[in-house]
């Protein structure tokens, strides 16, 4: 798969069927395939919002939406993965020039993740910080070239969250995901002990947060943080599609078994009932179709939409929280309509189901944070 010679969102559906063909053994071993991983890359999910000086794209929201979706039909840990590699190049592109410049000095496919709650320790020395903590839930830590990690700085002003960027030989990996749901994220354990970071490599969090890029004026980088959570939503969108493709595959040859059979000449309870399958079929296609769209347009929001006011980025978060929980509704009722003999490991649908409920409890995605943001913009007090 040749990252120039197509799109992100063409060359998508190829990462999605390979990540559903590797799925089981990537659960079972709590981490992606490395083939899966490099088909992502190649397919330009890491360079996707690497500064085009840097070798990146510098791409749009709405196209990384709809590819990202695209994966998460196969497999939503992939998906999460690659979402999150792209957002995270996203965020290292506030470094200053230099900083970033050396973060991509092999090549803009160098595949980054990050850890934004500020639980680290960064002593400031000349020319930087000494950087020392621990953070956990680190999705695709086995695989990474870069982690941009969060630490407090102390000043006379109060502790300042820093944001830090340091390659693979300064962090150590504790293996401790053992979550029920996204189990191939391999969401483990980040420790880096005195590792001295140039300041160079370093951004404010606040500026991060904001979308205050030093170097940069791309419009991609100019977006705040809480404007972009779909990132966490849309591969629970394409989680639910996958659900959803895997129940019409479980009980399709079901429904056609019952039109074969004679009516009984009594009537008595139902072995088979078509109606409900084919509102299950109608609630859920509608439910997902409007998740979509919300999510297309938040995403369509920060590519087009200048300048991003408070009340845009939260109705940006309210929709992706919103759209989550739809999600969510509707692998559950898929999850009951496959009944027991669609519930085994064979199944994909128990997987999307664990994965979009695990999704779900991520704490950009909860409705009543995202619901307080947003009614303190609408209603004033």
């Amino acid at each position: 798969m040749d990252a120039t010679s197509t799109t992100l969102s063409s060359a998508a559906r190829g990462v999605g069927e390979a990540a559903a063909e590797a799925a089981p053994a990537a659960e079972a071993n709590r981490r992606l395939d490395p083939d899966v991983v490099k088909a992502l890359v190649e397919a330009g999910f890491a360079r996707h919002f690497v500064p085009t000086d840097c070798g990146g794209t510098a791409g749009t929201f709405v196209e990384l939406h709809h590819a990202v979706a695209a994966v998460a039909e196969g497999c939503a840990s992939t998906a999460w993965c690659a979402s999150l590699a792209s957002h995270v190049g996203r965020m290292a592109a506030h470094l200053p020039a230099e900083g970033h410049r050396e973060v991509w000095a092999d090549g803009p496919d160098a595949l980054l993740v990050a850890a934004l709650s500020p639980i680290g320790r960064a002593e400031p020395v000349a020319g930087g910080y000494r950087l020392t903590g621990t953070w956990p839930f680190v999705s695709a830590i086995d695989h990474a070239d870069w982690a941009l990690l969060t630490a407090l700085v102390p000043r006379e002003s109060g502790p300042e969250p820093r944001v830090l960027a340091v390659p693979r030989s300064a962090w150590r990996v504790r293996e401790t995901w053992e979550n029920v749901g996204m189990a191939a994220t391999g969401s483990n354990t980040v420790i880096v002990e005195d590792v001295l970071v140039p300041e160079a490599r370093t951004v404010s969090r606040h500026d991060l947060f904001v979308g205050r890029a030093v170097d940069s004026d791309a419009r991609c980088h100019t977006v705040p943080m809480q404007a972009t959570t779909m990132m966490f939503a849309t591969p629970a969108l394409g989680a639910a599609r996958g659900a959803l493709r895997a129940w019409l595959g479980h009980v399709t040859p079901k429904i056609r078994a019952a039109a074969e059979q004679p009516k009984p000449a009594l009537a008595g309870m139902p072995t088979f009932n078509r109606t409900s399958q084919d509102v299950t079929l109608a609630r859920s296609t509608a439910e997902l179709d409007a998740v979509d769209l919300m999510l297309e347009r938040a995403s369509a929001t920060l590519d087009d939409v200048s300048p991003m006011t408070p009340l845009l980025t939260m109705r940006g978060w309210r929709d992706c929280a919103v759209a989550t929980d739809m999600a969510v509704t509707v692998v559950n009722r898929l999850f009951r309509g496959v009944g027991t003999s669609g519930q085994a490991r064979a199944n994909p649908v128990q997987r999307f189901w664990r994965d979009v409920n695990s999704m779900a409890g991520h704490q950009a995605l909860q409705v009543e944070s995202a619901a307080t943001a947003y009614g303190h913009q609408v209603i004033e007090v």
